[in-house]
């Protein structure tokens, strides 16, 4: 089947639409995160207590919102899409639990309150992320997260790429390395393409996976991303130099006090955000083939180098 049969004819969503989606998503993702990581008793609740702290205090949820626009595409059973999304945002949290932890950025405050290791201590900071790194592909193997087996297999192999040397970690080994003050553009872009990236390449690739689709929805699906991932980190370093700590929910102006190379420091504060709407516009592109139907994540683009936090 030719991918554009697959894109009937929808009213382009404005930006109070995908406000409003973003937040249905946002609370079915953290209901099925609650549901999973549910309490436990006795003495191992403490790192569970811990592993929620962490999965279930809000923030975007941008990533498990990719992963359920991208499954919409091709009518993937919400059931189905929100259980990725889980697992990917469970990824997500145990990066920035160990991201705040002394020995690399030495953080006490995400998403406007108290880090997970100033909550708990270091110990059980780090066993959280431990047990929520691991549980997120206990949750992508078993057969509720999808009927075939082959299916829940790629899934399992594409996030672990994604969040692991070839990806996530990888790219946090650049981002503290000596010498990541002296990176180019082409450093610059490589760490960022891994370290926040490949997280969210995963989730807009996941629908695909998911639905089995044809080749070109999954390529066009993966250059969408490539884009857009690098246009969100833009706007991350835009942000981190324009917006206040209470603002943001996490210190700001790290990067600078750290002498750390980014985009801002590379290309000029203007010349950085004409950067960000380069690769959103580009990013849209990509979804041309989807017709009115990708709508959704084109808006997701804009918002992705427009938020405020």
């Amino acid at each position: 089947m030719h991918i554009t049969s697959l894109a009937p004819h929808l009213a382009p969503p404005a930006a109070d639409a995908l406000s409003a989606e973003m937040k249905d998503i946002a609370a079915a993702a953290s209901a099925t995160l609650d549901q999973l990581l549910a309490p436990v008793a006795g003495p191992r609740g403490r790192v569970m207590e811990a592993m929620r702290y962490s999965a279930l205090d809000g923030g975007k949820r941008f990533r498990p919102f990719l992963v359920v626009a991208s499954s919409d595409l091709f009518d993937v059973p919400r059931a189905s899409s929100l259980r990725v999304a889980a697992a990917l945002e469970m990824i997500h949290c145990y990066s920035l639990i160990h991201d705040d932890l002394p020995a690399m950025d030495n953080a006490d405050l995400r998403r406007g309150r108290a880090s997970n290791h100033k909550a708990f201590g270091e110990a059980v900071a780090i066993l959280a992320g431990d047990g929520l790194l691991t549980y997120a592909f206990e949750v992508l193997a078993a057969p509720a997260t999808h009927p075939n087996a082959e299916v829940r297999l790629r899934l399992i192999g594409e996030l672990a790429r994604g969040a692991g040397v070839d990806g996530m970690v990888g790219g946090q080994m650049l981002d503290i390395s000596d010498h990541r003050a002296q990176f180019d553009m082409a450093g610059i872009s490589e760490l960022q393409r891994l370290k926040t990236g490949a997280l969210i390449r995963f989730g807009c690739r996941a629908g695909a996976i998911l639905a089995q689709a044809p080749y070109d929805a999954l390529t066009a699906l993966d250059k969408y991303a490539l884009d857009m991932g690098l246009a969100f980190q833009v706007a991350d370093d835009i942000l981190d130099v324009t917006t206040s700590t209470e603002a943001l929910g996490k210190p700001s102006a790290q990067d600078e006090d750290n002498d750390k190379a980014t985009f801002v420091r590379m290309l000029g504060l203007e010349r950085a955000r004409a950067f960000a709407q380069e690769l959103v516009e580009s990013a849209c592109a990509h979804l041309d083939v989807f017709g009115s139907r990708g709508a959704m994540l084109a808006e997701a683009a804009r918002f992705s180098v427009n938020r405020s936090s």
